[in-house]
């Protein structure tokens, strides 16, 4: 089998400053912005990798979703218990810099992992938990 990772979804609240935040803040690339209604998908990723994107999304609308559903994905997101993303960077530290520069919400510094990975994590504006790892460039064979 050859599958790999297209897209994934992560709610938001706010579609102006989740697109705010990716694109200005993380310096991500806008693929799609879907209005449906006052319902706003919008979809990001990082430049130079068109194989991979988020999925920004109207939290619950899923069908099928009940009422109570959503308002427990709500109170989930303000809590930051609800969705979580993991990205990578060769240079965690010059880009948790950045990130602090422009006042983003800081949930962990750099931090050496006692499972053997150098991490920081931070929330979107929708309250989505986003940890950065540290990796090596991959060697050429």
């Amino acid at each position: 089998m050859d599958i790999s990772i297209h897209s994934t979804f992560l709610p938001h609240t706010d579609a102006e400053a989740s697109l705010a935040f990716y694109r200005d803040t993380l310096g991500f690339e806008v693929r799609n912005d879907v209005a449906y209604g006052a319902l706003r998908w919008i979809t990001v990723g990082p430049k130079g990798q068109p194989g991979t994107s988020i999925v920004l999304s109207p939290p619950g609308v899923a069908p099928g979703t009940t009422e109570e559903e959503r308002r427990t994905i709500t109170e989930m997101m303000a809590k930051g218990t609800y969705a979580m993303l993991l990205l990578a960077t060769q240079d965690l530290d010059a880009t948790f810099d950045k990130l602090q520069m422009r006042e983003v919400d800081i949930v962990q510094e750099p931090t050496d992992q006692p499972y053997g990975v150098r991490d920081c994590a931070l929330r979107d504006p929708a309250g989505n938990m986003i940890r950065i790892q540290q990796v090596k460039a991959a060697v050429a064979a």
